[in-house]
């Protein structure tokens, strides 16, 4: 089982994520809206795996993973990205994110990877 943290600006995504975490058995630690309540989140709660979304309000998925990563470098980060944005995720590795998820969100792509870090 997996502290996490959800990072997404849609309250949708947000609550597709929870459930699918809450269903395998992980504790969601908390939600965040954009970038900023994400890294400031991020510092409260210490997650031991932090969902990133990669377009927000704010401060992007991007900003916030750099910020993250200066806070504590092994964090362990799953960017989530729409369809067509490979320069970004290509980018995010780059930054240290662990591993990536499109959406639509496939529950067991999601618990796969969880269960992998």
């Amino acid at each position: 089982m997996a502290k996490i943290l959800i990072v997404d600006d849609s309250r949708t995504s947000r609550k597709i994520l929870r459930t699918i975490l809450e269903n395998a058995g992980h504790e969601v630690l908390g939600e965040a809206v954009d970038g900023v309540d994400g890294v400031a989140k991020f510092q409260e709660l210490s997650p031991e795996i932090t969902t990133l979304d990669i377009t927000m309000p704010n401060m992007d998925g991007l900003e916030a993973l750099k910020e993250i990563k200066k806070i504590n470098a092994s964090a362990k980060i799953i960017m989530v990205t729409a369809a067509g944005q490979q320069s970004k995720m290509v980018e995010a590795i780059k930054s240290g994110a662990s591993e990536f998820v499109t959406k639509p969100f496939e529950a067991d792509e999601i618990t796969g990877l969880i269960a992998k870090m």
